[in-house]
């Protein structure tokens, strides 16, 4: 087809106006899930303490009549606690672009901070979930609490050659890495096996997003089916029905892959000697500046409570 001589076509047009849509579109995640689950908790120190209480053993318990009573061995508490961890992100925009009119949001500043915030969250969810021991810290040195696999030492099923870590006199300390194996149901019948027999209650499997696929592919007793009236295939489980109690299965983008967690989420919490605080900073340039910023420790109020399936393959 041939343009008609001399018709003035947008490529050689001078002064179109530009379309810039007044939205902005994030796909980035946002669940944070322990830090949602856990308990809020207040804390009152940068170290926060508690207790944890071990029973004897069950054993046979039949005396003599008129017998003289002995005293029985008494099980002193353990004393545990976790470090308090400063996490903080600053924004700065300069005066000028605060000025200027920007599309898709009326304050720069306003969304800048609410982009920060919600970054916040995720590196705390991050720290709440890692390999990485807890320390105090020092004037040069931040202190960091400790991730939620340093804890689990009593339930645990790790590959060959991984190692627990566990609270270690004032501090966790980290887990060996060991060799990875598949993710199977076998791991999770095996660990809430030993959960049961600590007393534990584990509500909530949580899995790296690859292997809450692979959850998705366990048999138990149950059968996928295809719903004929709606066209459906049900090809996910979202509870998984166990011989000592039913876990939810969710996945988690911030721990680790390789490592699958069992929880009782009400033995889990976060204490925050200062919750999400938010302020301006001092003005030194044509600029304003802010900080949004949580400092925040870790509670595992029992770890035997929980258990823990690790070194998983992550493809």
């Amino acid at each position: 087809m041939t343009v008609t001589a001399d018709t003035l076509q947008t490529f050689a047009a001078v002064g179109n106006r530009e379309q810039l849509l007044d939205d902005i579109y994030r796909i980035d995640p946002t669940d944070t899930p322990l830090l949602s689950m856990a308990k809020r908790m207040t804390g009152k120190a940068k170290f926060v303490e508690w207790q944890t209480q071990a029973l004897a053993s069950a054993a046979t318990n039949a005396k003599v009549e008129g017998d003289e009573f002995v005293n029985k061995a008494v099980t002193a508490t353990v004393r545990v606690g976790t470090r308090m961890q400063i996490s903080a992100k600053t924004i700065q925009v300069s005066g000028t672009q605060q000025a200027v009119q920007s599309a898709g949001r009326r304050d720069e500043l306003a969304y800048q901070k609410a982009l920060a915030t919600a970054e916040l969250k995720r590196d705390m969810e991050f720290a709440l979930t890692q390999n990485v021991a807890s320390t105090a810290g020092n004037s040069s040195t931040a202190a960091k609490t400790g991730g939620l696999e340093t804890w689990l030492t009593t339930n645990s099923s790790r590959g060959s050659g991984g190692s627990n870590g566990g609270w270690s006199s004032t501090n966790t300390t980290t887990a060996t890495d060991g060799t990875q194996r598949a993710f199977t149901e076998s791991l999770v019948k095996a660990v809430m096996l030993l959960c049961r027999a600590s007393g534990g209650k584990p509500d909530t499997m949580m899995l790296g997003s690859f292997n809450r696929q692979v959850a998705s592919t366990f048999t138990g007793n149950a059968t996928k089916f295809k719903d004929i009236t709606d066209k459906k295939l049900q090809a996910s489980i979202s509870v998984y029905e166990s011989d000592f109690g039913k876990l939810k299965i969710i996945d988690n983008l911030f721990q680790r892959s390789r490592t699958g967690f069992l929880l009782d989420t009400s033995m889990l919490g976060v204490a925050y000697l200062r919750a999400f605080e938010d302020g301006d900073l001092a003005k030194t340039t044509d600029a304003d500046k802010q900080y949004v910023l949580s400092e925040y420790g870790l509670v595992v109020n029992n770890e035997a409570a929980h258990g823990v399936i690790a070194d998983l393959l992550t493809s």
